[in-house]
């Protein structure tokens, strides 16, 4: 069953000028209070380059204190709200999913780091990259390959600046097999829950598969798939109107009390009281 937002998520048109209504992308200076307090998902990728700013970006459910010297991302379908000071100073640059897939900035590896501080000199690489893309969106007629290949450069950058402050993410690149794992769990967590059936599907045992996530990401490979769900749960808990049974099912429990025990036992409260809280 598909839910049904509260509110429709954002597409990227809804941002962009009437002289570009078609194209992949879309370049924004921010500056001073913004607030968007109703949690709310994008179609769309976001990067948000911060040189000056206070308060906070809560995304998927975690918040981060905006800093001066931050990158801040956002992929397709996490649920987010922000709340910045008057004291803001950014440029975002949005992409459509279409564009933003040829990147090589999968969203596995940033899941638990989409905000983090910036060497002074990869900030004013990406904000040169930044301002090129704005000064090319500018012309007419646009050239979508130029962007492009400025945001490819962009994707490079923030993966070396990223390697070098978490271990994790270079994990990925040395342990290939991990971002497989959890890219196939991303895609199947609804209807397979089982570390044994992600083993076969990559070539492993489930007790290797569980070695290599605790050696190197440091929780079990059933951890990961417990930590999906409880992530989808949570997004249509806060952002959908299904009910707790329709989203039980959605997640593929057989019944409300299965998942509910579940639920709780992962964050401590039951879906109603996450919902109400």
């Amino acid at each position: 069953m598909q839910p049904t937002d509260h509110l429709p998520t954002l597409a990227i048109t809804a941002f962009q000028s009437e002289t570009q209504p078609d194209c992949l992308f879309s370049f924004h200076e921010l500056s001073g209070s913004r607030h968007f307090d109703k949690p709310h998902k994008h179609d769309f990728f976001l990067f948000l380059l911060v040189e000056n700013g206070s308060g906070t970006h809560t995304i998927d459910f975690t918040d981060h204190t905006t800093a001066p010297g931050q990158l801040h991302l956002l992929f397709p379908g996490q649920v987010h709200t922000w709340a910045f000071g008057e004291d803001l100073v950014a440029w975002q640059l949005m992409i459509r999913r279409e564009a933003f897939e040829t990147l090589d900035l999968p969203v596995i590896p940033y899941r638990r780091h989409p905000v983090f501080g910036l060497s002074p000199e990869t900030f004013a690489l990406l904000r040169a990259e930044l301002m090129a893309v704005r000064e090319e969106l500018l012309r007419q007629p646009v050239s979508s390959e130029i962007v492009l290949l400025r945001c490819r450069l962009i994707a490079r950058l923030i993966g070396r600046e990223a390697e070098q402050r978490f271990e994790e993410l270079s994990v990925y690149r040395m342990t290939p097999v991990l971002l497989r794992y959890q890219s196939l769990v991303d895609s199947r967590f609804r209807e397979e829950k089982t570390v044994a059936f992600y083993a076969e599907q990559l070539g492993l045992t489930a007790n290797y598969l569980t070695i290599l996530c605790r050696k190197y990401l440091g929780v079990t490979a059933l951890s990961v798939i417990r930590s999906r769900i409880v992530l989808e749960a949570r997004r249509l808990l806060q952002t959908t109107d299904l009910s707790v049974k329709e989203i039980t099912f959605a997640l593929g429990f057989e019944d409300a009390a299965n998942f509910s025990h579940f639920f709780k036992s992962q964050t401590g409260l039951t879906p109603r009281e996450f919902r109400e809280q």
